[in-house]
């Protein structure tokens, strides 16, 4: 791993149609890069926050007529930074649904690595709030590292946060950083956001990058803000504030190997029964 960077987390407010995304995702990124960013990232579906989901699927695209992922290439390069599109909405050949899909970008534009979300978000909120993603979105099968300049990065997105076990493999496959755009509601988001966010870092001994949605979308939808940086004592390094904006963080490689000396924990991960298949479990 090489010397310190600057990271970069977009706060967007993103709107039911693609153009005026782009447009902020644009100026923030020239902003953040002004600012010294070498890692520019951006919130989870970026592209659209289009509540119907006939509309929804009707909008999206497929990576090679894609706007926002052209658009966010063109950014890489004019920017010469690493980017991350927290995520898109993605259209599949092969099926109905489509990918809430995250792409690592490389500064000359090119497609390092992808990563569909995993977990789908498929519940029931207080105040008549409901999600089914799973209806509109195919999920995920496969845990992704991508490679930066200054180590690796464990990609997810938003829901995956609530599964330790994805978390644990990203680390124990290499990762020093974790990608976690998210667009989380403002009841989740008050009562548990911060506390996972961190809880993954210091679980992990991981730099995490959290990108997120704020404010009110189409139809009154809300999304929670506070974008995070937090370090791998678990310690924030840089919040948003609420609404549109952009934070920045020193990010220094070499915390993370002194945090996993300090509490060697991941090296102490031991094989277990689970309860169900255990003969000495009480009845």
């Amino acid at each position: 791993m090489s010397d310190r960077f600057t990271a970069a987390c977009l706060q967007l407010t993103s709107a039911r149609e693609v153009e005026p995304n782009i447009a902020a995702v644009r100026d923030l990124a020239r902003r953040a890069r002004d600012r010294g960013a070498d890692l520019i990232m951006t919130p989870e579906v970026t592209d659209m926050l289009e509540p119907r989901r006939d509309a929804m699927l009707a909008k999206a695209r497929l990576e090679s007529e894609h706007a926002m992922l052209a658009a966010c290439r063109d950014i890489a390069r004019d920017t010469g930074a690493w980017f991350l599109l927290g995520s898109a909405v993605v259209k599949l050949p092969d099926d109905p649904r489509v990918a809430n899909r995250s792409f690592l970008i490389a500064p000359d534009g090119s497609i390092v690595a992808r990563y569909d979300k995993i977990h789908m978000f498929d519940v029931d909120l207080e105040q008549g709030e409901s999600y089914r993603e799973s209806k509109s979105y195919r999920p995920g099968q496969a845990a992704v590292l991508a490679s930066l300049p200054w180590g690796k990065l464990g990609m997810t997105i938003c829901y995956d946060l609530r599964f330790a076990d994805l978390y644990r493999a990203l680390a124990l496959g290499g990762a020093s950083f974790l990608s976690i755009p998210s667009a989380f509601t403002v009841p989740t988001g008050r009562a548990h956001w911060h506390v996972l966010i961190r809880a993954r870092a210091i679980e992990n001994f991981c730099f995490v990058f959290a990108p997120a949605q704020s404010g009110e979308h189409a139809n009154g939808r809300k999304t929670y803000g506070h974008s995070l940086i937090v370090a791998p004592w678990g310690e924030i390094l840089a919040e948003a504030e609420d609404g549109s904006g952009l934070l920045t963080a020193t990010i220094d490689p070499a915390r993370v190997a002194e945090a996993r000396r300090a509490v060697p924990s991941l090296a102490h991960d031991r094989p277990f029964t689970s309860p169900a298949a255990n003969p000495m479990a009480a009845e």
